[in-house]
């Protein structure tokens, strides 16, 4: 019985350390992957607890999830001999899940050592080497990380490794002492330059503001002005106008009054004419009665009646022997005649 019980807890604890050690854990974000001898197994497993065979099989968590990989301390030659350094290149990658077995398998689990670091190292020496500090350190420096991840994906891509470059971030390289004042002071006339240049900016654009404010405020009374002008045009114009109304008006009552004047004298002219036609109507009428009246009396016995009487009236008569000529005068004249003597 003891024997058995010294035989059963060292089995217990083998099986136990058996168990802790074929117990692990695929962190969220990776995929696990596992050698059993040395050779890549085809099984992935997801994230959470899994069981492996200890000693015979390990595993290795590979990430499937943006990861930023650092590269530090990075030598480069420019075209002119000048030895710069890139103290710090970031690369933010991701890995797809679809690659993974394959990229480790052809790679390794530090796939990224060839395909981020090492050749971050060669596509800085190649950019330097082809470059001057100049257009290192100032002029195509904005351009380095864009011609980075452009190199590093096109041989990601081209080699199929599941590699997505995202962002390349490149701090500023560390140049020597003495270049580096020669830039800094250089920079710092720049500033200086571009200090003053600003400030005459800012007098012309304080000049260009009065100006403006000038302009708007002339405009502004120039319409002000104009609007008064219509103004006074347009009250000018309507007073014009009424004036203009009233006068001819006053022309029009002047009209209708000697047109009614007119036509009252035509009116007194027709009554005069109908009157004096009148007038001679009965005038002409009476007239001819009379003379109607007088034909018919004016007899021959009638007219020497009234020459004898007429006579008798107005007739003076001399008388002698020795006047052989008689002379009867009247208020009408006179008659010359032979006269035989009368002897009474």
């Amino acid at each position: 019985m003891s024997v058995a019980k010294a035989l059963f807890l060292p089995l217990v604890v083998v099986l136990a350390v058996f168990l802790v050690a074929s117990l692990h854990r695929v962190e969220e974000g990776h995929v696990g992957l596992y050698w059993r001898g040395g050779a890549l197994l085809s099984d992935i497993t997801e994230p959470g607890f899994h069981v492996m065979v200890p000693i015979v099989t390990t595993m290795a968590n590979v990430q499937t999830t943006l990861q930023t990989d650092t590269v530090t301390n990075i030598p480069c030659g420019t075209s002119g001999g000048v030895m710069i350094y890139f103290d710090k290149v970031e690369v933010v990658n991701m890995l797809s899940r679809e690659n993974v077995y394959q990229t480790v398998k052809n790679y390794g689990v530090y796939y990224d050592k060839i395909w981020i670091f090492d050749k971050i190292h060669h596509e800085i020496n190649q950019f330097c080497s082809s470059h001057s500090l100049q257009e290192v350190y100032i002029s195509e420096f904005d351009t380095l990380d864009e011609a980075l991840a452009t190199a590093l994906q096109e041989d990601c891509n081209k080699w199929n490794t599941g590699i997505t470059i995202v962002s390349i971030r490149v701090t500023k390289p560390r140049i020597p002492d003495r270049v580096r004042q020669n830039y800094e002071e250089v920079e710092q006339q720049k500033t200086s330059l571009l200090v003053a240049s600003e400030q005459q900016n800012v007098v012309k654009k304080e000049e260009e503001t009065l100006r403006l404010k000038a302009k708007i405020q002339a405009q502004k009374e120039a319409e002000v002005a104009a609007i008064r002008a219509r103004k006074e045009a347009t009250v000018a114009a309507i007073n014009a106008q009424k004036e203009a109304n009233v006068s001819l008006l006053h022309v029009k009552m002047e009209i209708l009054e000697k047109q009614g004047e007119q036509k009252r004298q035509r009116i007194e002219n027709e009554m005069h004419l109908e009157r004096q036609h009148a007038i001679a109507a009965a005038n002409k009428y009476r007239l001819n009665k009379e003379a109607e009246a007088n034909a018919r009396r004016l007899t021959p016995e009638y007219l020497r009646v009234q020459l004898y009487q007429a006579l008798s009236n107005n007739t003076r008569a001399y008388f002698g022997d020795k006047i052989p000529q008689v002379w009867a005068g009247g208020a009408s004249g006179g008659v010359f005649g032979t006269t035989t003597p009368h002897h009474h």
